[in-house]
């Protein structure tokens, strides 16, 4: 009902139009450059450091693209049919969990030492490992972000939910003392409205936490959590794995 409701006042801008180009220069252009930096036996600090800023720009960008859609049609972003089958658990409010982020830096701290000597062919695949030994203090921004996140998160959470029951009181309110005349597109765009701002907060969060992470790593530590997060982002649309998603193999 609610995604019903909301159709009636969206425009004919589709996001997902912006995606399917920002995916495409995520996967053809930015990753690979990254990669190859990162596959380098000595990296070099300073194309490191461009090419670190171009894909947190790129992501900037992204959420960036994200605001101004939410302000022109947020039900193309909180239900997108336009997604794929597999990024669709992933998501909330309209793009993946803040969770995710710090998630995957917290992978990269907990790996194991030896991760860094396994061999490819006899060589090794990293002969350098920018998570070894880390300080100690990252492991404590980890934490302070997890502890946010588990504040502000439900915040949001609630504020959506307390938005669809107090749509639904106003509908019943309505109907009951109008009956076929009443006239539901006010009710309709204050449910927008909140749903927009919930949205923008939502989305507020999840750039805020990429920002974080950025300003406490290093160049290298920071190359590699992008390459990860564009390779997360990239992945669901990987052709092979959503073919075998959609038939799967016996």
């Amino acid at each position: 009902m609610m995604k019903a409701l909301i159709n009636r006042l969206k425009s004919c801008r589709p996001f997902k139009e912006f995606y399917a180009d920002w995916i495409n220069t995520l996967k053809s252009s930015l990753l690979p450059l990254l990669s190859r930096s990162l596959s380098s036996p000595s990296p070099d600090p300073l194309l490191l450091a461009t090419q670190v800023e171009l894909l947190h720009s790129h992501f900037n960008s992204y959420f960036a693209a994200l605001d101004l859609a939410s302000n022109d049609d947020v039900s193309q972003l909180l239900f997108p049919d336009w997604r794929n089958p597999l990024e669709k658990p992933f998501l909330w409010f309209g793009d993946f969990h803040p969770y995710i982020f710090i998630n995957l830096l917290r992978s990269f701290l907990e790996e194991d030492d030896d991760d860094s000597d396994e061999t490819d062919n006899g060589f090794l695949v990293k002969p350098w490992n920018v998570w070894k030994n880390v300080d100690v203090s990252l492991g404590h921004f980890v934490e302070q972000v997890e502890c946010g996140l588990r504040l502000m998160v439900p915040s949001v959470v609630a504020r959506s939910r307390d938005t669809q029951a107090d749509l639904v009181e106003k509908l019943g309110v309505g109907w009951r003392k109008n009956g076929e005349n009443f006239e539901v597109d006010e009710v309709v765009g204050e449910l927008v409205d909140k749903m927009t701002c919930v949205f923008l907060d939502a989305n507020r969060l999840r750039r805020s936490v990429l920002a974080d992470i950025m300003g406490t790593l290093n160049v290298y530590q920071a190359a590699s959590f992008l390459e990860g997060l564009a390779k997360f982002y990239a992945g669901f649309w990987d052709p092979t794995l959503l073919a075998n998603f959609k038939n799967p193999v016996d």
